[in-house]
């Protein structure tokens, strides 16, 4: 994907909605999750939209 939108910022690359020229998402929103109960730092939440290339 070449486009990007520049309010997701994103520098994971190897997502399939990642913008190809900047380190951006080109989704027009995403999902944010957790995987915990209890949610404490940063490590507990997780982009739900992430799609592997």
């Amino acid at each position: 994907m070449n486009s990007k939108n520049p309010s997701i910022a994103c520098t994971v690359s190897s997502c399939k909605f990642h913008s190809s020229s900047e380190d951006y998402c080109a989704l027009q929103k995403i999902q944010v999750g957790t995987h915990e109960s209890d949610p404490t730092m940063i490590e507990c939440t997780d982009c739900q939209s992430f799609e592997k290339k």
